[in-house]
Parts: C-alpha cells; structure tokens; sequence
C-alpha cells in the first residue's frame, strides 16, 4: 500500500434558518463586500477581514466575493436533531460564538476528514457553505484489470477493460440535456429572456452533474469489484481539433474534465489509482494492427485500411488507452503476466505511483 493525501470541497445548502440568523449572516456577507471594494470596515469578524485580504488580492467592484472561513474557526458537528445531520457554526461580528446553521443532508461523513478552510457562498438570496476537507488514504499497488475510459462527441465516456470483452458507453441522457437545453437557450436568446436562460442554466448544471456522478460511481464500482486500476484518456487537447460547427458544439458541450474529477476522487477515496494516458492519435491509430493508414466515413464509425477492422470509433480510442495504459504499467517497472508467462516491456509516458498490474 501506498499513502497519499486527497481533498474534496463539499457544497452544503443551509436549511432552516430564522429570520434573525439570516438578517445577520446577510449583514456580515454586505459589510465584507464593502471591505474587500472600499477597506472600510463597518462590522466584520477580524479572522474573516485577515483572511479576505489573503485570499482575494484583486479586487473587481462589480464582482461579490465568499465569505471566507478560516480553519481553525471552522467548526462542523454531528448531532441527533431533527432538521439535519450536521450543523457548523458561522463566524459573526459582534455575536459571540458565531450562529448554529443547519446544512442540508448529503451522503459524506464530515467526522472522517479534517476540515480545512471553508467560503460561505450567497446565491439568489440562500446561502450555501463550501467546506473543504482532506484525508489521507492507502492506494493499492497490485492491481487484476485495467479500465480504459475515452471521451468523445456522442458519448460523455466509452470505457473497455481487461475483465469484460464488451465496451460501455456513457452519457446519453448527458447529450438528451446538453440538446435540449441548446435549443432552449436559443430559443430565449431571441426573445431576449435573460433572466430564464439563466434559470435554465442552472436547472441543466444540476441534472448534468447528478449524471456525471452516477457515471463515476458505476465506473468506480467496476473498479473495485475487479480490482482494476482506471485510465483515463488526457483531455489536452480534445476541444482544440476542428470537425465541423455540429460536432465542434457537441464536444465543447460535453463537461470531460467534471467526469474526470469525479471519477478521481470517487476513485482515490476507496484506494483506487487513476492514471491520464496521453490521447495523441489514439482516434486515428487502428487499436488491431497499430496502422495509421485508417478513416472515418462518419463520426462514430472507424475503419482500417489495412487490416479492415472496423469498429465504432470511441471504442476504438479506448482500446487504444486501454493498450498504452499497459504499456505504461510495463515501463513503471512492474510485470504485466501474461498467458504462457510472457512479459515485454514498453517504454512510456511516465506517470507516478509505481504500480503492478495482472492480466487475468
């Protein structure tokens, strides 16, 4: 086993607050506003005014910053009350020991991590309390199985592994409301209703984001059932390719780098190892014969043109990390076993931790 620290922001919603807890914690928001954007302080808890000040070196006036949290003043407990799990207390001017807010149920157990510095967040008149929090966990250095995910432009993720002969793919009800909520937008847009294209927008983040972790989370129980380390391909790059304004739109629109976050910290919070291979050629290289001689009559169909494979194309490119995920195990310094006891060795772009992998 291998130690290694992960940190994660949590975002809590705070419930049940009285008419006097929000009158002050909306005094305070306003008058840390006024002393980020003037230097005047009209009543602000010191820790908070030392911590603005570091935190926020560049001052926009027409912007409105967090109220930052410093960490010894963050203070979150569990308790048996009926509102909510856990409770934190909130810093104020003037009122000693700072207010009791209620955070809204989610399923993370602050008790397990140390909480860090903290930003008390105003949106649409509620206020929301980004807790960040780490913990130390023990990464695994044996692994049975690879999982290789690829991004494309009809699919959020196409995934390939060593323990299962077919691919899955993800995201459909990803690209269902990415379309959906375009041609809302659009439709808005010339109605000029600003105000709802923003509603929307936040409406479309929330479902995308619930599916994005609901996509995680089956790639990470795959992961952990068949002790498989994840490689993801390094998304450097993919939105810069020219192919058309159609796809151009739908590959700008699909959210790869929240998928990827996810999946790393849900990963790494269970021991699991992610590793970014490199994706340069990996949707031209023919994943059968290594050929580069290959074309794509459309965007979800590949063919080689030398050894006739034909496949869809972002299995293709999974196929493709999924080999040079191996590749780099090999180049670590670990043994991939093959069938017959053969083991080969191919140089790599490195990345740590040193780790084995077994193919079954």
């Amino acid at each position: 086993m291998m130690e290694t620290e992960i940190a994660k922001t949590i975002k809590c919603k705070l419930i049940g607050l009285t008419k006097r807890k929000l009158e002050l914690l909306n005094r305070e928001y306003d008058n840390f506003q006024h002393y980020l954007k003037t230097g005047e302080d009209k009543g602000v808890y010191s820790a908070t005014k030392q911590q603005g000040k570091r935190t926020y070196r560049k001052i926009d006036p027409n912007r409105e910053y967090p109220l930052v949290i410093r960490k010894d003043l963050m203070d979150i407990r569990k308790t048996n009350n009926k509102l909510a799990k856990y409770w934190a207390r909130i810093p104020i001017y003037g009122v000693r020991g700072g207010i009791k807010v209620a955070l809204a149920h989610q399923p993370f157990n602050f008790e397990e991590w140390e909480i860090c510095g903290s930003k008390l967040v105003r949106k649409h008149g509620e206020f929301f309390l980004h807790v960040t929090a780490k913990k130390k966990v023990e990464l695994r250095k044996e692994y049975s199985s690879i999982i290789a995910i690829d991004v494309g432009a009809r699919w959020v993720g196409v995934s390939v592994a060593l323990h299962r002969s077919k691919p899955k793919f993800y995201g459909k009800r990803v690209r269902e409301v990415r379309g959906k909520y375009f041609w809302l937008r659009r439709k808005l847009g010339k109605e000029k209703k600003t105000l709802a294209i923003k509603k929307i927008g936040d409406k479309e983040k929330r479902i995308v984001s619930d599916e994005l972790h609901k996509i995680a989370k089956d790639i990470v129980d795959e992961a952990e059932k068949h002790n498989a380390i994840i490689a993801i391909g390094n998304l450097n790059g993919v939105r810069k390719n020219n192919r058309g304004r159609k796809v151009n739109r739908k590959v700008n629109s699909m959210p790869f780098y929240r998928l990827k976050e996810y999946i790393k910290y849900k990963a790494l919070e269970r021991g699991i190892a992610v590793v970014e291979i490199p994706e340069y050629n990996s949707s031209k290289q023919c994943s059968r014969c290594g050929s580069m001689n290959t074309r794509r009559p459309s965007q979800g169909l590949f063919i080689c043109l030398d050894c006739g494979y034909q496949i869809n194309a972002d299995v293709n490119g999974a196929k493709n990390i999924l080999k040079r995920a191996q590749g780099y195990m090999l180049w670590a310094g670990a043994a991939v076993t093959r069938p017959g006891g053969e083991r080969r060795f191919i140089l790599h772009t490195p990345q740590p931790p040193q780790l084995h992998v077994e193919a079954p």
